[in-house]
């Protein structure tokens, strides 16, 4: 019996096009997975139809078992049935997520030589690249953006978090379904570019996997949905806000701003910080203070100028604020904390000369 679509169609037609490449590859008629995915002739035609992710999940699942090819035709060489489950399964004993991804890319290039991913760090970014090594014709679209989604999905999945990507670069023109990028990848999207590539917080990294082998056996049993799951919890949230209240002070007033610069709306901001046992009004005021006091302690910058700089918008209100958080104006607690200086001691009187 056929699952009934999801009302959300965001998947471009382009990539059902290519598993149907993949099937004429073969000699092999799509029909029937077509059918059961209930992707009908007429809708194939027309270029700029969507579908959504229970379809390309149904007819992907089902081009893999027929075409015995996890990768749908995009290499030289099959992967089997089982074959990313295998990398996930090599990758799932690291102690953290940088370790476990960079064995992931390792070992992807030993059973897909057509591809070299390469995940690697530049200050607090990290980057997973992917250099091509022959022409991937005409899936060329589809294996990139799987193969980057792919490692996304795992990922996240690995640490049990949402990961939120900073941006995303493809080496090709922007196609004519350009505006299901921004659903693909949640990032900021840009085409004719060296490689493809993604980023992300490098922090990630760190984190330690929540996953174990009796999990992995689970996922494995329906993995093609982590490439469009979204997590809810995000477990560096919290650190990602306070690094943004003290670096972007002057861009990261409100709710709103914040949200802006952390690329989440609003509501999701506070929902995850909820879901953290964190809120937003408790982070600004542990940054601002910090900041105001640092300010207040090693500079002599006027009152205005540490409001300004801790993130405040006019004076009154810092003042208010910093009273709540010290019982003390800012004033008052820069003359109690400010060391006096003593005074110089005498000089000592001059040493008698010894007699000649």
């Amino acid at each position: 019996m056929s699952r009934p679509p999801s009302t959300a169609a965001a998947t471009p037609m382009a990539f059902v096009s290519a598993i149907v490449h993949a099937y004429r590859q073969r000699g092999m008629d799509p029909s029937a997975a077509l059918a059961e995915a209930q992707i009908t002739p007429e809708l194939l035609e027309h270029a700029d139809a969507r579908i959504s992710a229970a379809q390309m999940e149904t007819i992907s699942g089902l081009a893999m078992q027929a075409l015995d090819d996890e990768a749908l035709g995009w290499f030289s060489r099959r992967l089997p049935w089982g074959s990313y489950g295998m990398l996930a399964r090599a990758s799932i004993s690291a102690p953290n997520l940088g370790l476990a991804m960079r064995r992931w890319c390792r070992h992807h290039g030993l059973i897909a030589d057509d591809i070299t991913l390469t995940l690697g760090t530049s200050g607090a970014v990290a980057t997973l690249t992917i250099t091509e090594h022959r022409d991937l014709g005409p899936l060329r679209e589809f294996c990139l953006v799987s193969v980057l989604r792919n490692f996304h999905g795992l990922a996240c999945w690995l640490v049990d978090s949402r990961i939120p990507l900073t941006g995303a670069q493809f080496p090709f023109a922007a196609p004519a379904h350009r505006d299901a990028y921004s659903v693909l990848f949640k990032a900021p999207a840009q085409f004719n570019q060296a490689q493809a590539a993604i980023q992300f917080d490098a922090s990630y990294l760190t984190l330690p996997l929540r996953r174990d082998e009796a999990a992995l056996r689970q996922m494995l049993q329906r993995a093609l949905p982590l490439t469009v799951l979204h997590y809810r919890r995000d477990r560096l949230l919290v650190q990602r806000v306070r690094q943004a209240l003290l670096t972007q002070p002057q861009s990261t007033h409100s709710a709103d701003d914040l949200a802006a610069v952390l690329n989440l709306s609003a509501r999701t901001l506070h929902r995850q910080l909820k879901d953290e046992g964190a809120t937003l009004q408790a982070l600004k005021d542990e940054v601002r203070r910090a900041r105001a006091q640092d300010l207040l302690l090693r500079s002599s910058r006027p009152i205005k100028q540490v409001a300004d700089a801790a993130g405040f918008q006019n004076e009154k209100s810092f003042i208010r604020a910093f009273r709540g958080w010290t019982g003390q104006s800012p004033a008052e607690f820069r003359r109690a904390n400010t060391l006096t200086p003593q005074p110089a001691a005498p000089a000592a009187p001059p040493s008698p000369k010894t007699a000649g």
